[in-house]
C-alpha cells in the first residue's frame, strides 16, 4: 500500500471517498461527519496546504484518503486528558476513509501501517501522531488501538456542540533513537 499527496486533479476522487465514508458511518448509526463536514471546501484547503493524501492498494487502485495536518492543531487545545509527550513535533490525522468498494480487505489497517512507516521514514522530526474519533465510531477506535495508538483523553463539543470524541496518540519509533 502506498500513500501520496493529493493534487487538485484528485479533488473529485477524494470528495467521493469522503462522501462514501459519511454514508458508511450513517449506515452504522455513527453521527460523525453527518452534515456539511467534510465538504469540498475542506478538501480543497487540505490539497492546497499539502495535507490531503490518496491511498493506493498494491494493485494501483485508489482505495482511500486521509489528511495529515501539521501542528499545531488547535482543535486539541481543549483536550481533557494528557498527551504521552509534550511536543510541537506532531501531526494529526483527520478525514480517514476507505471506500466501501474496498471494505473488508484490511485496507484500513494497512493504511495505518503505511502511514506510520511513511512518517517515520520521510518525516523523522515527527515525534507523535495524533487523532480523534467520535465516541460511537467503534471501527476507527479498533483500528487506532490495533495500530498501537493509546487513548489519551476526550474532547467535548469541539466539532459539534454535543459530540464526544476520543483522542489517541502514537509515539513514533524515531523519537526513541
Amino acid at each position: 500500500m502506498k500513500i501520496r499527496k493529493a493534487t487538485m486533479a484528485d479533488l473529485d476522487v477524494v470528495v467521493d471517498i469522503l462522501r462514501d465514508g459519511r454514508n458508511q458511518l450513517a449506515e452504522r448509526g455513527v453521527d460523525q461527519w453527518q452534515g456539511d463536514y467534510p465538504n469540498v471546501t475542506h478538501v480543497k484547503e487540505d490539497i492546497e496546504n499539502g495535507y490531503a493524501y490518496i491511498v493506493k492498494a498494491d494493485d494501483g487502485q485508489t482505495v482511500g484518503t486521509l489528511a495529515i495536518v501539521e501542528a499545531p492543531d488547535h482543535f486539541y487545545d481543549k483536550l481533557n486528558g494528557e498527551w504521552l509527550i509534550n511536543t510541537e513535533n506532531y501531526v494529526v490525522i483527520h478525514r480517514v476513509a476507505i471506500h466501501s468498494r474496498h471494505a473488508g480487505k484490511g485496507y484500513a489497517s494497512k493504511l495505518f501501517l503505511s502511514l506510520i512507516e511513511y512518517l517515520e521514514t520521510e518525516r523523522p522530526e515527527i515525534k507523535s501522531i495524533r487523532l480523534s474519533t467520535n465516541e460511537n465510531n467503534m471501527a476507527m477506535q479498533r483500528i487506532a488501538t490495533k495500530s498501537g495508538f493509546k487513548k489519551v483523553g476526550t474532547l467535548h463539543g469541539v466539532f459539534r456542540p454535543s459530540e464526544l470524541s476520543y483522542v489517541y496518540e502514537l509515539l513514533t519509533k524515531v523519537r526513541v533513537a
